[in-house]
């Protein structure tokens, strides 16, 4: 009887070397495994090497980044888009891509099933899904954790050493890593216990923060309409300005959060996130918005943001909602256009300075020395108007006051 293809998210790593095996001796499978490039930093060559010693009857490894940072960062970047106040949303953004490709090798091989090594637990498991759906409503999604009796990492390991697989993990070493170009995450291990401090054995790029340069760095970030374009005034292309700009901040410890987050489905998570070049740019891009915007558009994107945030943690990328919310964001972003000096130290990055074409700032207006542009007179109109409503209320209560002494 002829077997069923399908194609496997594969990373080489110890989930996805199990499920590749898993799905040729319990799944009676042929497996096609898709290495996507988002930025890892790992052997390719090595990975396709490792699944066809698995089983794998073929592999692919695409190269995505520059359009991993230009048409998913780089809309986050603009949206100012930061779940609950602190998280980056470096996984997130990879998963609607990489789904992408996925859905684009199945149809290639003409193949209706796709693998992936999320947990029954996790948010990824929704991001890979609802994008595959988006993508391509036909194809059936396989997903092992859901499934299969191997219900822990030790499990896992225990598999490994039957079948043979090498892997890198070990039950002490048992961190479960997401790593591309914009971050690098850590879940798992002594992290469970939120009592627990993590580790300095954990970082993978970043020093710790009072391990940093014992100087500051000053950095100056270029933007055109809302999108980093060089880094002390040289033009570069996206994937070098995060690789430098990681390079950067890595030394100095900018961009390490320990956060507990809620996820998707339900439960709390802590992690463990490295995004020095997300936090530089971040903090660079809001500092521009905030010379160059209007009060009333700065004040509501701040919502559209949180909103957009949630859009892209829960996995909806390819959905009406989050498409029309492009829209509005890149018409708030057509003058974020300028310069922006940032002062890096010991973990903090901080706008110093900023310029811009389209800046509102006018010293003219503001300035405590003598101008020619403003009357102060004028003031007293405006506040006489605008206080109409509180003087109002004041009567209100007056009399109210009034009558339950009478009734007194």
């Amino acid at each position: 009887m002829k077997k069923e293809k399908v194609v496997l998210a594969y990373s080489g790593g110890l989930d996805t070397s199990i499920i590749l095996k898993w799905l040729i001796e319990d799944g009676n499978y042929d497996v096609i495994s898709v290495c996507v490039d988002v930025g890892q930093s790992e052997d390719f060559v090595e990975i396709q090497k490792k699944a066809f010693k698995t089983g794998a009857i073929k592999s692919y490894v695409v190269d995505v980044k520059e359009e991993f940072i230009k048409e998913y960062v780089y809309k986050g970047i603009k949206a100012g888009a930061i779940y609950e106040d602190d998280y980056l949303l470096g996984t997130a953004y990879a998963r609607p891509l990489i789904s992408k490709v996925l859905v684009e090798i199945a149809k290639k091989e003409d193949v209706m099933f796709i693998a992936h090594g999320a947990t029954g637990k996790g948010n990824d498991q929704v991001r890979f899904e609802a994008s595959i759906k988006a993508l391509c409503s036909e194809i059936k999604v396989i997903a092992p954790w859901r499934i299969w009796s191997l219900n822990s990492r030790e499990a896992l390991i225990d598999y490994a050493k039957k079948y043979d697989i090498e892997i890198d993990a070990t039950k002490e070493n048992i961190y479960s890593r997401d790593e591309n170009l914009f971050h690098i995450s850590h879940e798992g291990g002594n992290l469970e216990n939120p009592q627990n401090e993590h580790k300095e054995d954990i970082y993978k790029w970043c020093v710790m923060p009072e391990k940093g340069k014992n100087m500051v760095e000053k950095v100056i970030i270029s933007f055109e309409k809302g999108i980093p374009t060089a880094i002390n005034h040289n033009k570069l292309p996206p994937v070098q300005i995060i690789e430098n700009l990681n390079k950067v901040g890595s030394t100095h410890g900018v961009g390490v959060i320990d956060i507990v987050e809620n996820r998707l489905i339900g439960m709390k998570s802590r992690g463990v996130y490295e995004t020095p070049a997300g936090t530089i740019i971040f903090e660079a891009h809001k500092a521009l918005e905030k010379l160059v915007l209007d009060r009333n558009t700065i004040s509501f994107k701040r919502i559209v943001a949180q909103k957009y945030s949630e859009l892209i943690y829960d996995g909806l990328w390819f959905t009406p909602l989050k498409n029309s919310l492009d829209s509005f964001i890149d018409a708030t972003q057509e003058k974020v256009t300028g310069d922006v000096v940032l002062s890096l130290y010991k973990g903090n990055v901080r706008a110093v300075a900023s310029t811009s074409p389209y800046s509102l700032y006018s010293e003219e207006y503001v300035t405590f020395g003598k101008d020619e542009v403003f009357n102060q007179f004028d003031a007293e109109g405006f506040i006489n108007i605008f206080t109409i409503p509180i003087k109002l209320q004041v009567k209100v209560d007056s009399k109210e006051i009034e009558a339950k002494l009478n009734l007194a």
